[in-house]
């Protein structure tokens, strides 16, 4: 997907610069992850998938801590709720 219109691609070639393009989001096969992500009611394909991923960056944390992981839930409610 890129995030230039046509002109705006032709001002950028005639500087001599190529053009960004978006690259969608990298999900790593991580089976925490993929709960997580299920958990607030998302998938692979979600659109606001980049601002979920940030989200839940800092969650790797929870393997092994169960006091964090029940501790994480209202926030994951949050999440699932605002879509």
């Amino acid at each position: 997907m890129t995030m230039w219109d046509p002109f705006q691609r032709e001002i950028l070639a005639a500087l001599g610069l190529e053009p960004l393009v978006q690259a969608p989001p990298v999900v790593p096969d991580d089976p925490l992850l993929h709960a997580l992500l299920r958990a607030v009611g998302r998938d692979r394909d979600s659109a606001d998938l980049a601002q979920v991923l940030r989200m839940l960056q800092e969650w790797a944390q929870l393997r092994g801590d169960v006091a964090a992981k029940r501790a994480s839930w209202p926030r994951l409610r949050t999440l699932r709720s605002h879509p």
